[in-house]
């Protein structure tokens, strides 16, 4: 295997790993809810604190990424993600749950960073797009099993035991990662880094927030990602069940549909910026047409089954345009750093995927349960919720400065 596939293989098997812990509790949530007697607010602030602790990290992992490099900082916090994933699959209430996602966020906070350094490392221009596109696709397997094959382990086994597999799979993952990534490519020395002060680290970090065009790039990525996720990864599930009655596997298989259409987007998303030739039109579609779907979910009361998963579908397949986001933020700042403006940027994705579950969760918690479950107004409120703040983004997007130049 040349070193090129062994890097792809490892950056996706590790950001595919962490898009499954984040995505878990969606299927299981009505299981999860029911055993431990969490509310709403509290599933919802559990899918929360996975993204709270990326959030809390993302400053110190972009200064270690450039300072110590992708493939010590990861493997190093793999550690706390198995410790994590394992705490979760015996939590016993609610406070359990939330801690155990904590740590676990913290395992997986360098993952998706790791692959943005790590690409631009290897890549140059329009190839470093393309790698990422790749990267993100792949990843997307993740979400595949968190869908059919954890709704159908959950059913076999338990979710317990469900999730203390993952712990297993997270152990494994990291020793992948440590055979097989180097921080950058054979036969191209690495760039020369300086030792640094912590307060050049630190004014380095500043320096980042100086970036002309940097607004306007935050208030996409807030709620780009953060919106699709909300509902992929954690309210799907409970809105298939309380909505449409499906049982754990059949929201699994609609999960399953869900995460396919999301590397069919991303591998979309080079060869439509090479056909466009310009970022700001496809985010910006892409951005209107999943803001659009979800205000479908809003306003259509009594939707039946199938319109209602080709929606969910449709809001999956038009979120894709994240990684253009990712791609026009790489051009702002400067080679030397790389970590530091790749985490920058990633905090507004992840305040957003934080905050989004969160408000929704409050949303849907104002509408008393009707016979054990929640009704189709509470889901389609919290839809409501998502679509607007999409579209707020998007306003970012358009009327924001681009800096100069740009």
């Amino acid at each position: 295997m040349s070193a090129a596939a062994a890097l792809m293989l490892a950056l996706a098997a590790m950001t595919g790993l962490s898009q499954f812990h984040r995505a878990a509790l969606g299927v299981i949530a009505p299981e999860v809810t029911a055993e431990l007697a969490l509310s709403p607010a509290l599933l919802g602030a559990a899918n929360g604190m996975f993204f709270a602790a990326l959030l809390a990290a993302q400053i110190p992992v972009g200064i270690a990424l450039d300072r110590i490099g992708p493939r010590r900082v990861v493997a190093g916090l793999t550690g706390l993600a198995v410790a994590g994933a394992a705490w979760q699959a015996f939590a016993t209430d609610g406070p359990g749950l939330l801690a155990a996602r904590f740590l676990l966020g913290l395992g997986s906070a360098a993952s998706f960073m790791a692959a943005v350094v790590l690409c631009a490392r290897w890549h140059q221009g329009a190839e470093m797009t393309a790698a990422l596109s790749r990267v993100f696709a792949i990843s997307q397997a993740g979400i595949l099993l968190a869908g059919a094959p954890l709704g159908a382990a959950a059913g076999l086994l338990g979710w317990r035991a469900a999730l203390g597999a993952s712990a297993l799979l997270t152990g494994a993952c990291g020793i992948l990662w440590w055979r097989l990534v180097r921080d950058d490519p054979p036969g191209r020395p690495a760039p020369p880094r300086k030792a640094e002060t912590l307060r050049e680290a630190l004014a380095g970090q500043a320096s980042i927030w100086r970036l002309p065009g940097l607004p306007r790039v935050l208030a996409m990525h807030l709620v780009g990602y953060a919106a699709a996720a909300t509902v992929l990864g954690l309210w799907a599930g409970p809105y298939l069940a309380d909505v449409h009655g499906l049982d754990a596997a059949g929201r699994g298989w609609a999960l399953a549909a869900m995460g396919l259409a999301m590397p069919v987007g991303l591998l979309a998303i080079g060869p439509l910026e090479r056909r466009i030739g310009s970022r700001r039109p496809i985010v910006a579609w892409g951005a209107g047409l999943a803001a659009g779907v979800l205000l479908g979910l809003a306003l259509l009361p009594g939707a039946p089954l199938g319109l209602a998963l080709a929606l969910l579908v449709l809001l999956v397949l038009f979120s894709a345009f994240p990684v253009l986001v990712v791609a026009e933020a790489r051009s702002l700042f400067p080679d030397h750093l790389i970590g530091r403006g790749a985490t920058t940027v990633n905090l507004a994705q992840v305040l957003g995927s934080a905050l989004l579950p969160l408000l929704v969760g409050a949303v849907v918690g104002l509408f008393p349960e009707v016979a054990g479950a929640r009704p189709e107004a509470a889901y389609r409120a919290g839809f409501a919720v998502l679509g607007a703040a999409l579209l707020a983004g998007l306003a970012g997007w358009l009327l924001l400065p681009r800096g100069a130049g740009r």
